[in-house]
């Protein structure tokens, strides 16, 4: 039975963000942009509850890519950043190390540009390393839609696993009964899931009763004009 059939848990799988970084960010076509960091920054903070093995790398920062988002820097304030030449992560020891040390052999990929950094990343570290790959397609953005959609599927022909953000975190969190990530992961969906986070807001103030989680000033009584 192959080992792709194993749910994704917090204990079997480590994962790397792969040059989230402005200049890479620019190139982007396949998804609203915006869109693209509001999915890697909510699919970071799902790897902070869950307390996942977190990689970053990033290429040519000062010469070329610029400095990756803040707001991703932001939730993993100590990790290193690891600076390579090459457009392949796989390329440069840092990464091997860091990927060795972790120890999970299912790597969760982030990264810019599909067609490039994250496929070669991919095809390397399968060959070579053994590892299996899950790649975040909404997390992840390549220079025209076509180069993304033929990237995914280029990989997913060599065995690449497609998945998305929130079916990541939602893996990871698989049980509702686990309460102690259960309110994290409902305010990570509140900020990031869009209409999904709307429900929840819906849900939990209309049925349950909740207070509003964000104070504001008097709701005033409707008063028709004169």
């Amino acid at each position: 039975m192959t080992k792709k059939l194993e749910l994704l848990t917090p204990q079997n799988c480590q994962i790397i963000f792969i040059d989230h970084q402005p200049q890479m960010a620019f190139g982007v076509q396949s998804i609203d942009r915006q869109v693209l960091k509001n999915n890697t920054v909510g699919l970071a903070k799902a790897a902070k509850i869950f307390n996942i093995p977190t990689t970053i790398t990033t290429v040519e920062t000062e010469s070329f890519s610029g400095h990756t988002y803040p707001e991703l820097l932001a939730v993993f304030p100590e990790t290193p950043l690891l600076e390579r030449t090459s457009m392949n992560s796989w390329d440069d020891q840092k990464v091997r190390n860091a990927l060795a040390t972790n120890g999970q052999k299912k790597v969760v990929v982030s990264g810019l540009w599909t067609e490039v950094c994250n496929n070669s990343f991919a095809f390397s570290a399968m060959l070579e390393g053994g590892y299996e790959i899950y790649m975040v397609a909404d997390a992840s953005g390549g220079t025209s839609a076509d180069a993304h959609k033929y990237s995914m599927d280029r990989m997913v022909q060599a065995g690449v696993v497609p998945v998305t953000w929130q079916q990541v975190l939602l893996e990871w969190q698989r049980d509702w009964a686990r309460r102690d990530t259960y309110d994290a992961v409902m305010d990570l969906v509140k900020e990031h899931s869009g209409a999904y986070g709307m429900g929840i807001d819906y849900a939990y103030t209309m049925v349950h009763k909740a207070p509003e989680r964000v104070p504001h000033g008097d709701r005033l009584a409707p008063v028709p004009a004169k």
